[in-house]
């Protein structure tokens, strides 16, 4: 792992070459252009980077334009190499010829083209929310039928901003839950754009009760702020705990940052009431699924995936977890993985979606009102 940093970042930084190389010479226009351009790349790249570790020491609003701005290179990156990339392939094979990588407005524009035509259509695409609904039917106590809206990967901050909030939280309202569940990743990188903004007011507005589990991004903006966050929001943090809603028992576990997080069947050991009730798992990272398979526990909620956000990143993604987004089961148990509600970095989405989920609970007991 001690290489893994160095290794990458030579990559980055071989592979940022390569695309500069290339934007030089497929651009048709002369020197003091292109070194504008590349100028304005770099300057891109400088944001992403001035982005990580200075998250509290620039304005609010100064913030926004480098987050914004750095993200939406890093994605501009992605495409950029996979096209300079694809178009060296077929220039080896002869199906691109060699003029249309030089000093080629038709090739400037077909690459530079479909790279803003991916961009603006992810945008798009990113701010359309997906409404996923499912029915959990069983066969043990239920008072009455319950309604839950569950979200996860809200990410707000400095690019996730309050007006996006407040449309997000009306959203959730529309559904009239009894219950709202959110997955972990309510926060960014940094509490403090949301203390400024008063988002706790906005999440106040919530027409029914609000419980959430921390994910990684909690640890990273500072815990013991974020956990404060919560509070003044109203939100109801379950922590390696199981709280109980009418006969429903709601499993929250840390997230996996917390090296001393507990087990789930330490978790459920602490509370032997919850044996031969309805069990709903928050967990932010999908790992080790089985483990709520073994534990018995009838439905599993995760997020942090986002899948990828982007093709073709959502491929690592599917590779790397059992599931990294959807609906699943693993014996007796049901999962949905979410791909999120908001997003971390750039606001586009290419391949996936944003979304939240109503879950519908019922008993399939004949005699249940």
């Amino acid at each position: 792992m001690k290489f893994f940093f160095p290794l990458m970042m030579g990559l980055i930084l071989l592979s940022n070459l390569y695309i500069l190389v290339r934007i030089w010479q497929i651009l048709p226009c002369g020197a003091i252009w292109k070194i504008l351009i590349l100028l304005a790349y770099l300057a891109a790249l400088a944001c992403m980077f001035l982005g990580f570790g200075h998250w509290d020491s620039l304005p609010v609003k100064t913030m926004t334009i480098v987050y914004e701005i750095g993200n939406t290179w890093l994605i501009a990156y992605l495409y950029l190499l996979i096209a300079f990339v694809l178009l060296d392939l077929g220039r080896l094979v002869h199906l691109v010829p060699a003029s249309f990588l030089k000093g080629s407005l038709p090739g400037a524009l077909t690459v530079f083209g479909a790279v803003a035509l991916t961009l603006c259509l992810g945008g798009i695409h990113y701010h359309h929310k997906y409404r996923e609904e499912m029915t959990l039917t069983t066969d043990k106590p239920l008072e009455k039928p319950v309604t839950i809206v569950m979200a996860s990967d809200l990410h707000l901050g400095y690019h996730n901003r309050r007006p996006e909030l407040t449309r997000w939280i009306d959203l959730i309202n529309a559904e009239h839950p009894d219950l709202v569940l959110f997955g972990g990743d309510i926060i960014d990188i940094s509490v403090r754009p949301l203390l400024e903004g008063n988002y706790a007011e906005a999440f106040r507005r919530l027409e029914a009760p609000a419980w959430s589990v921390l994910g990684n991004h909690e640890y990273y903006s500072n815990e013991p702020r974020a956990e404060a966050f919560y509070r003044d929001a109203g939100i109801r943090l379950i922590r390696d705990s199981v709280a109980w809603f009418g006969d429903i028992a709601v499993v929250g576990r840390d997230d996996r940052t917390n090296p001393e997080r507990k087990t789930l069947r330490e978790i459920l050991a602490a509370a032997p009431e919850a044996e031969g009730h309805l069990t709903l798992l928050l967990d932010h990272q999908p790992n080790h699924l089985e483990e709520a398979e073994a534990a018995g526990i009838d439905f599993q909620f995760s997020g942090h995936t986002h899948r990828g956000q982007v093709w073709p990143i959502s491929w690592v993604t599917d590779a790397m977890f059992e599931k990294s987004w959807g609906h699943h089961r693993r014996g007796n148990t049901r999962y949905y993985v979410s791909s999120g509600l908001g997003i971390w970095g750039a606001k586009i989405r290419v391949g996936t979606r944003s979304e939240y989920l109503v879950l519908h609970i019922r008993s399939d007991s004949p005699s249940s009102p």
